[in-house]
């Protein structure tokens, strides 16, 4: 399969932070959403500048942060934006594949299973997801810190990768941001 040439990682980053600026400012979403793109891209396929791992939480719409349209983003989301097989898995495909050159985990403020590690000790498959946290923030209980640790951990996993080493090689990047809710404003290079 033949990749196009892809955003480099630093002009992907800055791309989001424009997006995420536009984002502040914005009253309804700005990225692309019309029948035209929804062709175009259903016609050639996507080519997305950036993959972002976000929490599942509905207050936390990667799309609509960086001010992105169809086909510019590579979404995955998991309550906790914690990684496993199947997530590494979508990230090694859209980075050899899809040529991203740029990998964002991106935490949240006030995130539920955060919290949940923090606080509680949930039962059923909610606890696969804090088992992970709390291995990622140990003894930490101060939300904000742990959010930061717990993206920590997952870029760490992601760069552990062996399939994705082979990648950097062509300029791919992994970096953590975290989202607050109550702003909107994404800080980057947690």
């Amino acid at each position: 399969m033949k990749i196009s040439e892809n955003l480099s990682a630093a002009e992907a980053i800055e791309k989001l932070k424009g997006g995420n600026k536009l984002y502040l400012n914005s009253i309804t979403g700005t990225g692309n959403i019309s029948a035209v793109k929804r062709a175009e891209t259903s016609a050639n396929g996507q080519q997305p500048y950036a993959i972002v791992i976000a929490c599942s939480d509905s207050r936390v719409i990667p799309e609509s942060i960086f001010s992105a349209g169809i086909g510019e983003l590579f979404v995955i989301r998991v309550a906790g934006n914690v990684m496993d097989d199947h997530q590494l898995g979508s990230v090694e495909y859209a980075a050899s594949h899809l040529g991203v050159k740029l990998i964002v985990v991106l935490g949240h403020n006030h995130c539920g299973a955060v919290d949940a590690a923090i606080n509680h000790d949930p039962d059923g498959y909610i606890k696969y997801i804090t088992d992970e946290i709390k291995k990622a923030i140990s003894d930490e209980t101060d939300e904000y810190k742990a959010c930061c640790l717990n993206v920590r951990n997952s870029i760490r996993i992601i760069e552990d990768s062996f399939e994705i080493h082979k990648e950097e090689e062509h300029g791919l990047k992994v970096i953590g941001a975290v989202y607050h809710l109550e702003s909107g404003l994404v800080e980057f290079d947690i």
